[in-house]
């Protein structure tokens, strides 16, 4: 298989300055044309049903019932907007992969999810979510085949990191970075965390706050 050249925002060195005083939940919408009319930088969250992004969201933003979470895959079904510190939005997507939906459903999550990342013109980064605990899914795979192939910049985060000890979860890492060059000619940044210990939030804030400090 040819390799895929990784296209994104640069890795930036971040200074973890970054805290989130305020977060709250303006708009919920299933098409880009439905989206709040306030345009400001999006930085979005998606991985696979019950990952753990919502509670990911919450231990970011220091509110444990901003997003809601749920032992159910496939609760979030709608793309959620989240106004952070007044100055740039931070969205839940829904999850791609298993849901306890039929396949009309599936196809209507999976419409959603494609319309707003192909057509946001506000979307300045993707994390992808993935479970720490497993390696990369061949439906992972395939999703960050996608997004490289519609040059859609993202980044990796490895979730409930707190599950395993370091040794174990440094295998991991290496076994998942092992598994993606094999396609890619260079790695997406990628980022440990614990929504648990809230361990991976500041490298997550700090990143994202030089992205937004290179917009300006």
């Amino acid at each position: 298989m040819a390799k895929i050249c990784y296209i994104c925002t640069r890795y930036l060195e971040t200074v973890f300055t970054m805290k989130i005083s305020e977060a709250k939940f303006i708009a919920s919408s299933t098409q880009v044309s439905q989206k709040p009319q306030r345009k400001l930088p999006e930085f979005a969250f998606i991985g696979r049903s019950n990952v753990g992004k919502s509670s990911l969201i919450n231990s970011l933003c220091g509110n444990k019932k901003l997003a809601q979470t749920s032992s159910t895959p496939g609760k979030t079904k709608l793309v959620n907007h989240y106004l952070i510190n007044d100055s740039w939005y931070l969205v839940d997507l829904p999850g791609y992969g298993f849901a306890r939906v039929n396949q009309k459903g599936k196809d209507k999550i999976a419409s959603v999810i494609k319309d707003y990342i192909l057509n946001s013109e506000e979307l300045v980064q993707l994390f992808v979510l993935i479970d720490s605990r497993h390696d990369i899914t061949r439906i992972d795979l395939d999703f960050i085949t996608e997004l490289g192939e519609h040059q859609i910049p993202f980044a990796i985060i490895l979730t409930k990191c707190d599950k395993q000890g370091p040794n174990v979860l440094a295998r991991q890492i290496e076994k998942d970075q092992a598994i993606l060059l094999e396609s890619w000619e260079s790695l997406p940044p990628i980022f440990s965390s614990s929504s648990l210990n809230h361990s991976g939030g500041d490298e997550i804030l700090g990143y994202i706050d030089s992205i937004l400090k290179s917009l300006k």
